[in-house]
């Protein structure tokens, strides 16, 4: 009998599969914890495609993963604003769990005016300042798994060169773009980053968060601003409603360039190709080049 217990609490403390059982938030932070920790970790991602952080409940399952896992990564500045009381419980017990923003000086940081007091949470859109969320990473990866230490610093490096690859990549495409045409219209503000890192001038109908719906003066607003900017085109975001976005394009005349991912990526294993390009849209990378060769073609 002893013996049976034993080997039942050996099997409950013992990480899923031998791999370090790993709870990440969004579906970029999935990725990001993937590609460092490999086949070294097992990644349960609570939000899948699609899913609006911003809006995002956890439900029971959640909780339960949550509670049986060893480490945790969640975005933080209030992204996930809703399962944020949990993660901070599960902080206070001692569970590791790690914001990836955390690293990030504040100087670097935006705060825009209608969210007074709070940072604008958004910022893997600048692949330099995601780049620093891999330090955050690799560190609570080796700290709960020590004996694959160097393998995690040796593919954080690695993941780093790539995001500043594939910042350069982002650079040498949006100089097709006229200056006085990088103008980025989308569903929400979740493209400030975008903008300061690539040179656009960003405007959201909705704002830094989608808990509020874009009313009938914020329409007008956008229509004149469209029209008085000569505006070339606008977008939809894969987790936000398109209505507002397709009456503003309907009233303004003005063509929607296509959808772009904001809060959530793409389908893992689905991929697009374009100019000979193919990637996976279920990647940082797939994301990032998704939404930039949308916004070239639709902006030049």
């Amino acid at each position: 009998m002893k013996i049976f217990i034993a080997l039942i609490c050996f099997i409950l403390i013992t990480p899923l599969y031998g791999k370090l059982h790993v709870v990440t938030t969004t579906t970029m932070i999935t990725d990001l914890v993937k590609d460092i920790g490999g086949g070294k970790i097992e990644v349960t991602g609570l939000m899948g495609p699609g899913v609006d952080p911003h809006l995002y409940k956890a439900t029971a399952g959640d909780v339960r993963n949550l509670q049986r896992c060893e480490v945790v990564f969640y975005n933080g500045l209030y992204l996930e604003g809703r399962i944020g009381d949990v993660l901070v419980k599960l902080a206070r017990k001692n569970k590791k769990v790690y914001a990836v923003t955390e690293a990030i000086d504040e100087i670097r940081l935006l705060e825009p005016p209608e969210f007074a007091g709070h940072f604008d949470p958004h910022i893997w859109f600048d692949p330099i300042l995601w780049k620093d969320s891999v330090d955050i990473v690799v560190e609570g990866l080796s700290l709960s798994d020590l004996e694959n230490a160097s393998f995690y610093y040796q593919e954080g490096s690695r993941v780093k060169k790539h995001y500043e690859q594939l910042n350069d990549w982002a650079k040498s495409q949006i100089a097709k773009i006229d200056p006085s045409q990088r103008i980025l219209i989308t569903s929400h503000d979740a493209f400030n980053y975008f903008g300061r890192a690539f040179g656009f001038q960003v405007v959201g109908v909705q704002g830094i968060s989608t808990i509020t719906e874009a009313g009938l003066a914020d329409i007008a607003k956008m229509v004149d601003f469209i029209q008085g900017n000569n505006v070339r085109a606008i977008f939809v975001e894969s987790s936000v409603s398109p209505a507002a976005i397709n009456r503003i394009s309907q009233d303004a005349g003005v063509k929607v360039g296509g959808e772009l991912y904001s809060d959530a990526m793409g389908i893992p294993g689905e991929t697009e190709t374009r100019q000979g390009d193919t990637y996976d849209l279920g990647t940082y990378e797939g994301m990032l080049k998704h939404n930039i060769y949308r916004i070239v073609e639709a902006l030049q």
